[in-house]
């Protein structure tokens, strides 16, 4: 047989062949099944997750969100469980976010200064004078201690979820928070 030649077309149709069996193999549930549950996910979770990945300093959230996202679809059935998945989401979230901080701080040392950058009217209209000074002084701490304050008091993770979250132990999550909060009160402090 020549590579240009077609194969051979078999006289029996089977299940292997597409669009011949009519019935959902139980492989098409499971898919059907994540499929619904990703959606439901989705649903929950979108909106705090990029909430999760603004705090912590991304400038694409949306981008960095729909890529944890397609990780988890791409993961999902190694999950052991179908609770795994919030955390599992929100462990992805941080790690991306990191990563994405990462390289603008690499991209920005070799970038030219940029002109004076003015907020829109709209973001200035909408925080009051301390919450752009919180914020402020929040994109200055270190990125760990940024990540624990985030995780914890806007996400409201308990010690142990965080630690799972960011990759650390418990310890190292206490530091980073109890660091991160005497900067931002030194820094609200300063502005008095």
């Amino acid at each position: 047989m020549n590579r240009a030649d077609p194969p051979p077309a078999t006289a029996e149709p089977g299940p292997s062949r597409p669009g011949s069996d009519t019935t959902a193999a139980p492989a098409d549930s499971s898919g059907q099944e994540r499929e619904i549950a990703l959606a439901r996910l989705f649903n929950l979770h979108y909106t705090p997750m990029l909430r999760l990945s603004a705090l912590l300093g991304a400038d694409d959230p949306e981008n960095i969100v729909a890529e944890a996202y397609y990780q988890l679809y791409r993961k999902w059935r190694k999950l052991r469980t179908a609770d795994a998945a919030e955390p599992y989401l929100r462990s992805v979230v941080c790690n991306l976010t990191r990563m994405r901080v990462r390289h603008l701080q690499v991209a920005r040392r070799y970038a030219e200064p940029p002109t004076d950058a003015v907020a829109s009217a709209e973001s200035f209209a909408l925080l009051h004078d301390d919450q752009r000074a919180l914020l402020a002084a929040l994109h200055k701490l270190p990125a760990r201690q940024r990540e624990a304050l985030v995780l914890r008091y806007w996400m409201g993770l308990r010690e142990k979820e965080i630690a799972e979250a960011m990759g650390i132990s418990v310890g190292s999550v206490k530091t980073h928070t109890a660091r991160g909060i005497a900067a931002l009160t030194r820094a609200m402090e300063a502005r008095r």
